[in-house]
Order: structure tokens, then C-alpha cells, then sequence
């Protein structure tokens, strides 16, 4: 059991590690891809009108949470525009730190900066309408992925969703080396999602993104 646990534990300092050298900007956050943030954003902004508004079924637009939030590069494009609050979680102390000036004036409507990994994290119950979840599914172990999620679960208002926005991989598990994370395909994401006991309301792929990073799917869970 022992080599297991340091195993999994080197897998989440190496990735601390990793994150802490990057520069807090949105080429930081984005691996040197910042180009493509606004076809991300607008990406998902399509998705998610979908589910938001007013009347039966619908999601409300009160809070949303951002995990693996790093300097809130999507809580400024996509969540604040829309969630009258937004909570921050993010493993690295210092982009928490950098996302309080690069908010702005829309900063005032963040509700708590949590410093904390996500396998570690407990969300509060019944606090979010949203629980976005994106390019970080790959920084937690499968078991930590499924605890997570029922723990986010959990921490859903009445409607609300649970969004996983993640690259898949073409087969099997893609590890990388480099930032200390895994690259799941398709069919595996979707049974750790059942393993959670979620089910996959809306699955889309973002389009018009470089040919050559990995395909990106977009999940709506409940």
C-alpha cells in the first residue's frame, strides 16, 4: 500500500510543483495557447445558455463555482458576466492571489477565494448552481475524480449543473509527464462519471480549436 500512496502522492506535489513556475497570465494558464481563449469562452458561454433562466428546470444564476480556477481567466469571461457570485478554488496560492487584481471591479462579486487541491476540496452543500470543471479532471487520480464529483453533487442548488470541459484523448490513459496529469479518453471520463452516480445530460465538442492539441469535450452533469 505504501508505494501506491507515493505514488500518489508525488503525482499531486510534481503537479504543485509544475504550476508554481508558470507565469500567473492567461498564456500561463492557457500552456502557451492564450490565443485561444476566446473561442473557448465563447465556446462555452453556448453551452451553458442553454441551461440557464428563469422557469421549471431550468438553472438559476445565483453562484458559480470554478475549479482549477488558477488566475479566473473563465470566472472573468464566463462566470461573473453571468452568476450574480463566484467562488475560486485553485491549488496555487499565487494565481489566487494575481486573479484578485485581474478581476477588476468585477472582483467584488467573488464570494471566496479557496486555496485548496480539488481531491481535497469540499465544496459547500447546496451553494452552486454551476460547478464548472475545466482542463483540470486530468491533475486528480480516477478514485479522487469520482469522490470529487459526488462531493460536487452535493454542493448543487436545485437545477444545477456540474460541467466538465476537458481534453479526451484518443484511447486509454495519455499520461504527461511535464505538469504531472493524465489524458482520458471519451469512454472512460463517461464511466468515472457514472461511477459517480451523474448523469450526462448534454456532451458537446468544442470546435475551431489548433488541429494539433487534443480534441475538447464539454460535459453537462447532474
Amino acid at each position: 500500500m505504501g508505494d501506491t500512496a507515493e505514488v500518489e502522492g508525488s503525482f499531486y506535489s510534481n503537479a504543485e510543483d509544475y504550476w508554481r513556475e508558470v507565469p500567473p497570465t492567461v498564456d500561463g494558464m492557457l500552456g502557451g495557447y492564450g490565443s485561444i481563449s476566446s473561442i473557448d469562452i465563447n465556446g462555452s458561454k453556448a453551452f451553458l445558455q442553454k441551461f440557464l433562466g428563469e422557469g421549471e428546470g431550468k438553472t438559476g444564476t445565483t453562484c458559480a463555482l470554478d475549479c482549477g480556477a488558477g488566475i479566473g481567466r473563465i470566472t472573468k469571461r464566463l462566470l461573473l458576466p453571468l452568476f450574480k457570485t463566484v467562488d475560486l478554488v485553485d491549488v496555487t496560492k499565487e494565481f489566487l492571489d494575481k486573479a484578485k487584481t485581474y478581476l477588476g471591479e468585477d472582483g467584488k462579486r467573488v464570494g471566496n477565494y479557496l486555496c485548496c487541491g480539488l481531491q481535497d476540496f469540499v465544496p459547500e452543500s447546496g451553494r452552486y448552481d454551476v460547478v464548472w470543471i475545466q482542463w483540470v479532471i486530468g491533475h486528480l487520480t480516477d478514485d479522487h475524480l469520482v469522490e470529487f464529483l459526488r462531493r460536487c453533487q452535493k454542493a448543487l442548488r436545485p437545477n444545477g449543473l456540474i460541467v466538465i470541459k476537458d481534453n479526451v484523448s484518443y484511447e486509454g490513459v495519455v499520461p504527461d509527464e511535464v505538469d504531472s496529469s493524465v489524458c482520458r479518453d471519451l469512454a472512460i471520463v463517461h464511466s468515472l462519471v457514472s461511477r459517480a452516480g451523474l448523469r450526462i445530460v448534454h456532451e458537446e465538442q468544442q470546435m475551431n480549436f489548433p488541429k494539433e492539441i487534443y480534441q475538447v469535450h464539454t460535459l453537462a452533469l447532474r
